[in-house]
């Protein structure tokens, strides 16, 4: 079998178990094992892809025999398998994560009827924006993981879920009126909604008009990836739902923004330069962001804030738009997604195991569980960028890339530096963030917990509307086991940082040469 036969079914596959666990929603185990089955065939498929296109070529599939531009168009290049395989893995160690929760909490979290199929549906919608060869497509695959989201937000019903779900719901809405208005601007200005035909076409509309288009896209990709000022939605959102379902909202569907960004940049509208904007804004992102998560004594908030601020090393690199800054950014997205997923799981279990999730009404936990101590500060040294893990490894590859570009381009040299010192200050207020929590929900004794007084705690709050102390809650060796093998994923992204990022590179390579893109979609030529 052709392996382009295999891409169809990393989408294909989800769909057709989404279908298969409505079928079976009275039968939980038949579902939790049809949704396991499916997650795991897709990361073999994913791994096989980036196997194949890493040592020959990139692939492109033309469904149903049409060519392009009238057919839908599938691509994988080594990007997009990247992307593929750690999502997948990460989907698929989640969903470990929440049978685990499920069993022992009865399904109260999260429903077998409802949660298996929306979770695949939602699965099924990231793997086709990865490999979606034109715009339309693309908002397909939008479309179909934000309609799953709106049933895993708001699992449960509880008023504060809904709340939360109403405001996710009407800021998606509007990203993709956005994305939707672009789409048919672009078609009715070129013809055409292939990403390989715009990379011919777009450069021959006026100066203005292509910037009206570009910007269009960038607001509504910008909304998807939370990068400021459009973030303000996502740290009310996230928090409320069901721990599975934060980890992989947080750790993915941002980064499926990041991506669509990636590809309007490096194909769409190559030869159109905003680099200087998204250096503005992928600063403002750091530093607004991680401000934000100074003043939360709520764990699950801090880090969605750091979610946010972390987006801006992305947008940095991307901005520079050399090879180096491309492939670290790549090393970066596939660090931040695993990393965050993984602090987000852990302090699923926290909570589970402390009652709480605020450092207010947290402590002892380094007496009481060394396990899920080292679980939580290993990804947290690991965010913050301490060496040697991969968090230090991509900023160090974004700030060298950096410091290249200064060098090449005096004139905006300055704006570099400033967003490089945005950066390194950004990741010491990480680490100070985390460790903070860390002293004071781990170390800090629990006979102090009443009446504590400490400077860490001086300006902290607690969440809007926060829960008060829960009761605590088994915690499943299944929930332990897949933390740990996450844990476990972070920590090999430093053991093979070399291999790992020499991939980023060779994928970065593609980027920066959008005609690779082009002949692929069009080996004949395009007009």
């Amino acid at each position: 079998m052709s392996p382009a036969a295999l891409v169809p079914l990393v989408v294909l596959l989800p769909l057709l178990g989404a279908a298969t666990a409505l079928i079976l929603g009275r039968h939980r185990r038949a579902q939790m094992l049809v949704s396991t089955a499916v997650l795991a065939s897709v990361v073999v498929i994913a791994s096989v892809l980036l196997a194949v296109v890493d040592a020959d070529e990139p692939l492109a599939v033309h469904v149903g025999g049409w060519p392009a531009p009238f057919g839908i168009v599938l691509v994988v290049d080594r990007l997009s398998a990247i992307m593929l395989l750690v999502s997948a893995v990460v989907l698929l160690v989640v969903l470990v994560y929440a049978v685990g929760q499920g069993v022992a909490d009865r399904h109260r979290e999260t429903p077998v009827s409802i949660f298996h199929p929306s979770y695949l549906i939602l699965s099924a919608g990231v793997f086709n924006a990865f490999i979606a060869g034109d715009l339309f497509n693309l908002y397909v695959g939008f479309e179909i993981l934000l309609s799953a989201s709106y049933v895993l937000l708001t699992l449960g019903g509880t008023g504060e879920r809904i709340r939360a779900g109403v405001t996710y719901i009407i800021v998606s809405l509007v990203s993709s009126l956005f994305f939707l208005s672009a789409i048919a601007l672009i078609y009715g200005a070129t013809g055409t909604a292939n990403i390989a035909q715009l990379s011919v076409r777009i450069g021959a509309l006026p100066d203005s008009v292509q910037l009206v288009l570009h910007l269009l896209l960038l607001i509504a990709f910008g909304i998807k990836a939370a990068v400021f000022p459009l973030s303000f939605w996502l740290p009310d959102s996230y928090p409320t739902a069901p721990a599975p379902v934060t980890a992989v909202f947080a750790g993915l569907l941002t980064k499926v923004g990041v991506y669509a960004i990636i590809r309007t940049e490096t194909v769409i509208f190559s030869e159109q330069d905003l680099s200087l904007l998204l250096m503005v804004v992928g600063a403002l992102t750091m530093v607004i962001g991680i401000l934000g998560a100074l003043t939360q004594a709520d764990i699950k908030r801090l880090l969605s804030f750091t979610l946010v601020s972390h987006i801006g090393y992305m947008i940095f690199g991307i901005a520079l738009g050399t090879q180096l800054g491309m492939a670290a950014t790549i090393y970066y997205v596939v660090h931040h997604i695993t990393v965050q997923t993984t602090l987000f799981l852990t302090t699923g279990l926290i909570e589970r195991f402390g009652g709480a999730t605020s450092i207010n009404r947290l402590a002892g936990l380094l007496k009481a569980s060394p396990f899920l101590a080292i679980l939580f500060f290993i990804p947290a040294l690991n965010l913050g960028g301490i060496p040697p893990f991969s968090g230090f490894l991509g900023k160090a590859g974004l700030f060298l890339a950096g410091g290249e570009q200064a060098a090449a381009d005096p004139a905006t040299a300055w704006l570099v530096w400033v967003v490089i010192a945005a950066g390194a200050l950004t990741s010491l207020i990480t680490l100070y963030a985390l460790t903070r929590f860390w002293n004071m929900a781990f170390w800090r004794r629990r006979e102090e917990l009443d009446g504590y007084e400490s400077v860490l705690l001086g300006s902290v709050q607690e969440a809007p509307e926060g829960a008060t102390v829960t009761a605590t809650k088994t915690t499943p060796r299944l929930m332990v086991a897949a933390t740990t093998v996450l844990v476990v994923v972070t920590v090999l992204l430093t053991v093979f940082a070399g291999p790992i990022f020499g991939l980023a590179d060779r994928a970065a390579e593609n980027l920066v040469d959008p005609s690779v893109y082009v002949s692929l979609v069009f080996p004949g030529g395009v007009q």
